[in-house]
């Protein structure tokens, strides 16, 4: 079977999406320029403190906000971090499944005004792919939540990438909409920008800054079936994005850090030279620093 369960529904949902699509998006005009705001976070007293909210492309076969702590350590940049994850499921499903823990710390409030400095927002694929209006509603209704306490929090919509393999004929057509969707939600949401890990991951699959991603003739980014989630390479150049993206600097990247080891029911994560655990980090870091 060519497509799997998911991908068929994703796909019934994206022709009707589609049908009065007018201008598509093109290599020679890419969504990624159609918008360049960058949030402004409000100036904390004390540690800055970061809030993940997604599912398994937040983390997975490798953590979002594992490597994001360890790479701030690295530079010396001190961060707090709390993550609402739920495997599989959209925004609003997230809030409902840690609605208690979210609750408690949306009330909470810091000298500055602010609990939350940064906001990362990571919608589901189907929804972000398929379902703009859930989209944002999804993401209105959070950032309502949030702003209560951190009025000034600034806020990434995490843009995800297309969940078929490089190589499907459709893989083009599913990135572009996907890409068009977070745009659309990063300018409909007050003091929010775009985290572009799907244009990061699109430019190393197309070999930018001379990145292979074939390794062994296997995909050395994502792996999966009917969604393909980061690997190693795909985990660290997340990392390395995530902080050009809210520093606009390039990072200094750890010698080591907590990658996956391997896709196997018996696999996990752990500490792992960098050296050794990532195919070409030089390539990666500038393909990061390229998509900030």
């Amino acid at each position: 079977m060519k497509k799997h369960l998911l991908l068929f529904s994703i796909a019934a949902i994206l022709l009707t999406a589609c049908k009065d699509k007018d201008k598509p998006v093109s290599e020679e005009n890419p969504a990624s320029q159609e918008t360049s705001s960058r949030p402004t976070a409000p100036k904390a007293v004390g540690t800055p403190r970061i809030l993940f909210i997604g599912n398994s492309h937040t983390e997975f076969f490798v953590s979002a906000p594992t490597i994001w702590g360890e790479i701030c350590e690295a530079n010396h940049q001190p961060m707090n971090i709390d993550q609402l994850v739920t495997m599989g499921v959209s925004i609003d499903e997230v809030y409902a499944d840690h609605q208690k823990e979210a609750d408690q710390n949306f009330a909470k409030i810091d000298k500055d005004g602010n609990y939350y400095d940064y906001i990362i927002l990571q919608e589901s694929t189907p929804v972000a792919l398929a379902e703009l209006d859930k989209y944002k509603e999804n993401v209105k209704m959070m950032v309502e939540k949030i702003r209560k306490n951190s009025p000034d929090a600034a806020v990434y919509i995490y843009e995800l990438m297309s969940p078929l393999p490089f190589a499907d004929e459709e893989y083009k057509e599913y990135f572009d909409e996907i890409q068009k969707n977070a745009i659309e939600v990063a300018k409909t949401t007050k003091n929010a920008g775009l985290f572009r890990v799907g244009d990061a991951v699109n430019d190393a699959y197309n070999g930018k800054n001379g990145y292979n991603y074939l390794v062994a003739n296997k995909d050395n980014l994502r792996f999966g079936e009917s969604t393909l989630h980061l690997l190693n390479d795909g985990g660290y150049l997340q990392g390395a994005l995530l902080f050009a993206t809210i520093f606009n600097k390039k990072p200094m990247m750890p010698k080591e850090l907590t990658l996956s080891t391997g896709t196997g029911d018996n696999d996990a994560m752990k500490k792992q030279e960098v050296s050794k655990a990532i195919s070409n980090p030089k390539a990666l870091e500038e393909i990061a620093f390229g998509n900030r």
